[in-house]
């Protein structure tokens, strides 16, 4: 391991002397806030957090909803084998045009990981982390996870590492984990009632042999809780993800949040089944389906006040590139790569930083100014769910018709907080629209009153006007969170005149399994 890549490890008794720190990990973070504020989770800003928790999330696209708008990750697949069976996944190891977790074009050996790091991070100065997700599971692969930690740490000394991991393998590496400086852990809980588990899990493999049925999920349950425990004792952060399977486990997902959050878990990561038939797994092909927006969003919004959630989660695939919600991997094929290892330009890395720090100052700064005008309204009824075009760095700036994928914000007297995104297929092919693409789109955002654009051509005006959501471009390339809290503003004003009508929102759907090619 290399000596200058280390990280200061914080425990839980140190973390109370923190003072603020306390709710932090202490007890779990809190997804409620007061108004105005973020909360400690991953809409935390740097005066709501101790420092040392603040240095580990402030660039992390994973763990801090405004790093996401400028930060990069970048995921090798390193980690083909897996020790359980999820009724959701199905992997898949040569793969380059279906987007979600267990899924990538060409395995990795740790040398070669290290050598596509090296190439990504001389090209993305933006890139942050690196993280081990998959194709199977990290800690069933114990020594290719490490070995490729370590390469990558004597490689690129900024970049933060971190793994995901369905948990059977955890309380007994987290001592390892600690000793290579990873950080950030996900894990995977989707039940903590073995009743429910057995539905989820066909069989486990532990202690040398496979387990089924209830015995599995127990043994599964307690390995994650106790793996949860351990990593939190360490100061390491843990983010939770769940998949919601409606039918299944989408109410017991409410006490999976207490139980995260008793045990230390700094985010909650509610995520919705991914279920498409294409993909060959059990969900998929005995027809269970995913939730709707509604239902995700009203699952989550019954989890406030327990672990802090995350939301803008991408459920990347496990040779993911780039920021969340675009995927550069295919730039960076190993056929592709040069043979000698690019140099790593610290000094430019930092500039990077210097520069993205600045930007987002200033946009916390212009959100703060907008915020401070709604102080004075008192409890206002009136909230607003509004659609974002955007290509990232937090701002307004990407064309209607070349979206792939639209921030969805919403926005009442308290400010605005982001509650997801919707992925959709590009309207503007070469050119011209697609009818058909089109209707799909709207779809998609058929809970929202507005959609924030650069740009928009005619025929799409039209026909989001004749569905009831407004078409707004006068905040072309401005900061995505001022503009929608002046925007309602000026809702407000017209609703108390009586001139602004609150229409009946629809259901939107949320596109399953998306795919990367066109």
């Amino acid at each position: 391991m290399n000596p200058q890549h280390t990280t200061a490890v914080i425990r839980l008794d140190q973390l109370k002397s923190l003072g603020r720190g306390e709710a932090v990990l202490a007890g779990g973070c809190s997804s409620t806030a007061s108004a105005g504020k973020s909360g400690c989770g991953s809409r935390a800003v740097a005066e709501e957090l101790p420092a040392a928790i603040w240095e580990k999330v402030k660039d992390h696209p994973c763990y801090s909803e405004a790093a996401h708008h400028h930060y990069a990750r970048m995921h090798v697949a390193v980690a083909p084998a897996c020790n359980i069976q999820c009724n959701y996944c199905n992997r898949k190891y040569d793969c380059a045009n279906e987007s979600r977790p267990g899924v990538v074009s060409e395995r990795l050996t740790p040398e070669q990981a290290a050598r596509k790091v090296a190439a990504v991070a001389a090209r993305l100065p933006q890139l942050s982390v690196l993280g081990i997700a998959g194709p199977g599971d990290p800690l069933a692969n114990p020594q290719k996870t490490f070995e490729t930690f370590e390469r990558v740490a004597q490689l690129a000394p900024d970049l933060k590492l971190c793994l995901s991991t369905n948990g059977l393998a955890l309380p007994a590496l987290v001592d390892r984990i600690a000793a290579y400086n990873i950080d950030h852990v996900t894990i995977t809980i989707n039940m903590i009632d073995p009743e429910i588990g057995q539905e989820i899990y066909p069989w486990i493999f532990w202690r040398h042999r496979r387990w089924t049925g209830k015995e599995a999920a127990r043994i599964l349950s307690e390995q994650q809780l106790l793996g949860l425990e351990r990593l939190t004792e360490r100061g390491i952060l843990c983010k939770v993800n769940s998949v919601m399977i409606p039918g299944i486990n989408d109410e017991h997902l409410i006490e999976v949040n207490a139980a995260i959050k008793s045990r230390g878990a700094f985010l909650h990561n509610i995520m919705p089944l991914i279920s498409a038939p294409e993909h060959g797994t059990v969900f998929g092909l005995s027809g269970r389906r995913g939730p709707t927006a509604q239902e995700l969003k009203a699952l989550q919004d019954r989890c406030a006040g327990g672990a802090n959630l995350m939301r803008h989660c991408r459920q990347c695939r496990a040779d993911a590139v780039g920021l969340l919600g675009e995927d550069r991997s295919s730039e960076f094929a190993l056929d592709q790569l040069d043979e000698r290892l690019p140099a790593y330009d610290l000094e430019a890395r930092r500039l990077y930083r210097e520069t993205v720090e600045a930007e987002r100052a200033a946009m916390e700064a212009a959100t703060r100014a907008e915020r401070d005008k709604l102080s004075s309204l008192g409890n206002e009824s009136l909230t607003l769910r509004i659609a974002v075009a955007t290509r990232g760095h937090g701002r307004i700036n990407e064309h209607f018709g070349h979206v792939r994928e639209f921030q969805i914000y919403e926005v009442g007297a308290a400010g605005v907080v982001f509650i997801g995104h919707r992925r959709v297929d590009a309207y503007c092919q070469g050119g011209y629209g697609e009818e058909e693409t089109l209707e799909t789109v709207i779809q998609a955002i058929a809970d929202c009153d507005a959609v924030f654009v650069a740009k928009i051509g005619r025929c799409p005006q039209e026909q989001l006007d004749a569905a009831g959501i407004a078409v707004i471009d006068r905040y072309r390339f401005e900061y995505i969170e001022p503009s929608v809290l002046r925007y309602y503003q000026e809702c407000l004003e017209l609703y108390h005149r009586g001139e602004y009508v609150v229409r009946r929102r629809g259901d939107a759907q949320i596109r399953q399994g998306a795919y990367v090619a066109a």
